[in-house]
């Protein structure tokens, strides 16, 4: 991953959100999108701002606490995990914010921990991430019942996911019968190192913790989409924060399992939807709404992660990104 190609990687994943955008605004009719905008109360942003800040806040801290978990924190203050984290945010505009293992790389320009090693953390945080969405959907599912099969298949999914990766016979057969394959016996050490840090952060009392985080964090968000609503006007009730934690949620999940690149798309499209069928908003409103949201959440932590990015790359003389990453650099 050189440095040319996560530029053209965010470049894309840019036109392709500024594509999404422009869409829904004609879609919408551009000239009553624009009468939103202006309408719109503006003196909300920095309060919007500072919750997504909360919920980053908080966000670092379940990775923090995960690295140190695992006793890969060595020679990484707090400052250094607080840089990789916030510089990790500017690939949540990779499909399923997997390209976020660009942490793992950081990690490893600072105390030469193995990707294999810390990359398992990146997967527990999408894991508890989607946990916390599912409740969050779940304090409103009875507004929009259908949702309800995704719902409860995304979370026996998950559910079933950490069982059999807490199931250690049944995993360490499947990663014998891995090693016994054609090339298995290179990739099967790195496969184990991988399953012993999983089992450890998706043990019981690490998963609770970490989804209370993630819960609490992720409601920062819904929050601040409350806010949002209540800047286009419409009356502020605790319907209306019902209504957006779950419209928030949902959006977010639709996005996730989309893979898409951070989601676009797919979260807009039915972030919009959900707001004209159970807010009652006009299709400019809904989407003026949708807009402000996304840049005030996705494309504000891109910003963030960029500006860290360099600032890592000048406290560690060097751009990280510059590395090539290929098989070797997960040994």
């Amino acid at each position: 991953m050189t440095l040319k190609n996560l530029q053209g990687k965010i470049l894309a994943s840019i036109i392709l959100g500024v594509i999404v955008m422009i869409t829904l605004g004609v879609f919408s009719d551009l000239n009553q999108v624009g009468a939103s905008f202006r309408s719109f109360g503006w003196l909300a942003v920095p309060t919007i701002l500072g919750l997504t800040v909360l919920n980053y806040a908080l966000r670092w801290l379940k990775w923090d606490y995960y690295l140190r978990r695992l006793k890969l924190s060595q020679g990484v203050n707090y400052g250094d995990s607080a840089l990789i984290f916030t510089a990790g945010l500017v690939m949540s505009v990779t499909p399923g914010k997997i390209g976020e293992v660009f942490k793992s790389y950081l990690l490893r320009r600072v105390n030469g921990v193995r990707v294999s090693a810390s990359a398992p953390i990146v997967l527990a945080e999408r894991l508890t991430d989607g946990l916390a969405m599912l409740l969050l959907m779940a304090l409103g599912l009875t507004l929009y019942p259908p949702a309800r099969p995704l719902f409860f298949i995304l979370l026996g999914l998950s559910i079933v996911g950490i069982v059999v990766i807490q199931n250690r016979p049944i995993c360490e057969r499947m990663l014998t019968w891995i090693a016994n394959l054609p090339l298995g016996g290179k990739i099967a050490p790195r496969l184990m190192t991988i399953y012993a840090s999983t089992t450890q952060l998706l043990e019981w009392r690490v998963l609770f913790i970490s989804t209370l985080l993630s819960f609490i964090s992720w409601g920062f968000e819904c929050v601040a989409f409350y806010f949002v609503l209540t800047g286009l006007s419409i009356e502020g009730t605790s319907l209306l924060m019902l209504q957006a934690t779950f419209i928030f949620a949902a959006s977010t999940l639709f996005g996730l399992v989309s893979f898409l690149p951070g989601g676009l798309g797919a979260s807009e499209v039915s972030s919009a939807g959900l707001l004209v069928a159970l807010v009652g908003m006009s299709a400019s409103d809904a989407t003026t709404a949708t807009i402000i949201i996304r840049f005030c959440t996705l494309w504000f932590g891109v910003l963030l992660g960029a500006l860290a990015l360099v600032w890592f790359s000048q406290r560690h003389q060097g751009d990280p990104s510059l590395e090539a990453v290929n098989a070797e650099s997960l040994s």
